[in-house]
């Protein structure tokens, strides 16, 4: 939960940069030079970066709402539910095999899905669970991360369309140059590769946290996977060689489900 609270402070504290940014350009502008300066410093970080800005901004969202759903779907509660566990045990341990087949099968988490795997596996021995424990964790964890390949793909990308936004920039300056035949002055040149920037910045200011944050889900996808396998076999440990009689038990149960 702590994590949790940390990541959505993250997010806010770089929701609150984004949006404050502009503010203060917008203020002390507004000091300096009257109001016409402070639409002009609105448009430098919102209206004037173009199509690429707003792409970018959209891009932030999205990322946003990634990181919302990975909070809530790659955690503890919902990868390796320590009810879920002490109830499988509990199951097994009573020789409930039949139960124990059922209730793994209805369960949404990691935990469950590895654990049916293993017990349906039952009948062909304890090296048999093994290899479909193995299976199960490698594809489960794969499609852990495969969620968190669009923030990585977001972090990523979003820079080189920054960059493209600010050749894109200079391309039209020197465009305009060319079609006056003269140098226009300082100011005219500085706002229009200050322009040029801001898509840069966006850029930046999407890819930053984006890539934090999909390593951070990175690691604790590494953790949870771990601590799947450890409970699972702590769980799965009475079906050890020598314990043959207790390991019979769901193979006779599952024949007669079938």
């Amino acid at each position: 939960m702590a994590r949790v609270v940390c990541l959505v402070g993250f997010l806010i504290v770089i929701g609150a940069m984004m949006a404050v940014l502009p503010a203060l350009a917008q203020t002390e502008s507004t000091v300096d030079s009257g109001p016409a300066a402070e639409v002009k410093y609105f448009d430098f970080f919102v209206v004037k970066g173009g199509p690429i800005a707003f792409g970018l901004i959209i891009l932030s969202i999205v990322t946003i709402a990634l990181t919302i759903e990975h909070c809530l779907s790659i955690r503890r509660a919902t990868v390796v539910p320590s009810e879920a566990a002490q109830h499988a045990k509990a199951l097994i341990e009573e020789k409930n095999y039949l139960e124990a087949i059922r209730f793994t099968a209805e369960d949404p988490s990691m935990l469950g899905y590895v654990l049916n795997a293993c017990l349906v596996e039952a009948s062909n021995g304890f090296v048999a669970m093994e290899r479909a424990l193995e299976e199960t964790l490698e594809e489960r964890s794969a499609r852990l991360f495969r969620k968190t390949e669009y923030l990585n793909i977001i972090g990523n990308v979003s820079p080189m369309i920054g960059l493209l936004g600010t050749v894109t920039g200079m391309i039209l300056l020197f465009a305009e140059i060319h079609a006056a035949d003269t140098f226009p002055g300082a100011r005219i040149v500085a706002d229009r590769i200050a322009v040029a920037l801001i898509t840069t910045f966006w850029g930046l200011a999407v890819a930053i946290p984006a890539l934090s944050i999909s390593a951070i889900f990175r690691n604790r996808i590494d953790v949870l996977t771990a601590e799947c396998a450890l409970g699972a076999e702590h769980i799965l440990s009475v079906f050890k060689p020598g314990g043959a009689s207790q390991a019979d038990e769901p193979t006779q149960t599952t024949r007669q489900e079938t």
